[in-house]
């Protein structure tokens, strides 16, 4: 039997991941993989239990399972607590405890959405790349770091921090996750400015000469944010750095048009997965059973492709979830301005999903 922890949080997490259990319970069953889903808490509602937003009793059974499914956490009910100790907090420490280096983005545009974009749908159509960010080194987490009052002024320095083994790890999981892809792989740099980024250049082109049969492209950061605004579709695996990660990821999830539409995963070396949409909480909509579920759902399918490597198992959510939005199915997030089309809520959206998939 594999344990999947299911951490809800806050906000909308409650309500999307309660969806999303119902899809990989139902994959699960499908696809003969023995499912057990324990519940724990993280966050806001973590905090509000035990005055921590994650205990050590969460993290010690999130290492008893092989994967963890997120919810989201955070809203203004916490934004007034000291930045040490808000929900998100919660997040970055379990990331921390997992050793999740690798954060997976993907942004593909499903052809019943192409009109949701701000860009032409001619320019997005066909769009399917994946951000491999870095995610527990560089700029984030670098020393020293800090404020102090220099010679009467205000002073405040980050410092961009990368070892040669952090930036070899995180290039093989992209060059692996280009081999299961199209075979491309585009390093996102600053090696014209930054010491930090020629290093990267260095072991990037060493671990290439391992992987012959990939692509490799180097692109500056800043044509990069150009190129995926005109040309997104010449993108397939893009490697790179915690910020600008951070950043390159954000603006391609709104190329496909809704961030209720967009999954991730972050994954180390320890065999746990931690899967997650990429939207917040939305606690505007809390409660209301208005919340998109889809991002849950294709996070579902990251789990069964990663952790327990059935990539069968997540195609059949994957074209589950297509066929739904096929049919032409929508929450409010996805409607189109100005059509004229009923929408539906969280539940009954995975309703169509589980009905796809047979279950």
């Amino acid at each position: 039997m594999e344990r999947v922890l299911v951490l809800p949080g806050d906000g909308i997490g409650p309500e999307v991941t309660a969806q999303a259990v119902r899809v990989l319970e139902a994959a699960g069953r499908a696809a003969g993989i023995g499912i057990e889903c324990v519940e724990g808490l993280i966050g806001g509602a973590s905090i509000d239990a035990h005055g921590d937003p994650l205990t050590d009793e969460t993290v010690a059974l999130a290492r008893t399972c092989r994967a963890v499914l997120l919810g989201a956490v955070g809203g203004p009910k916490w934004d007034a607590m000291p930045v040490a100790t808000r929900p998100e907090k919660g997040l970055l420490r379990i990331r921390k405890e997992l050793g999740l280096y690798a954060n997976l983005r993907p942004a593909a545009v499903f052809p019943a959405l192409a009109s949701a974009s701000t860009l032409r749908p001619e320019v997005v159509a066909g769009i399917d790349l994946l951000v491999v960010r870095e995610l527990t080194g560089g700029i984030y987490f670098g020393e020293p770091r800090g404020r102090a009052i220099v010679d009467g002024r205000r002073e405040a320095r980050n410092t961009m921090v990368y070892d040669d083994s952090e930036i070899e790890r995180i290039t093989r999981v992209a060059f692996e996750s280009a081999r299961r892809r199209s075979r491309h792989v585009t390093h996102v740099h600053k090696a014209n400015v930054l010491d930090v980024s020629q290093l990267w250049m260095e072991v990037v082109d060493e671990v290439a000469k391992d992987y012959d049969d990939v692509e490799l492209v180097h692109q500056l950061v800043d044509s990069c944010a150009m190129l995926l605004l005109s040309d997104p579709k010449r993108f397939d695996v893009i490697v790179t750095g915690n910020l600008f990660g951070d950043i390159l990821s954000d603006e391609a999830a709104m190329l496909t048009g809704s961030l209720g539409m967009l999954p991730s995963a972050s994954l180390g070396d320890g065999g746990i997965g931690l899967y997650e949409p990429v939207h917040g909480s939305a606690p505007d909509i809390a409660g209301q059973d208005l919340a998109n579920p889809l991002a849950a759902i294709l996070s579902v399918a990251m789990l069964l492709e990663h952790t327990f490597d059935r990539p069968d198992a997540a195609g059949e959510v994957r074209d589950a979830v297509t066929a739904v939005l096929a049919d032409g199915h929508r929450t409010g997030d996805i409607v189109l301005e100005g059509e004229d089309r009923e929408t539906i809520g969280c539940v009954a959206m995975a309703d169509h999903v589980l009905a796809k998939l047979g279950a």
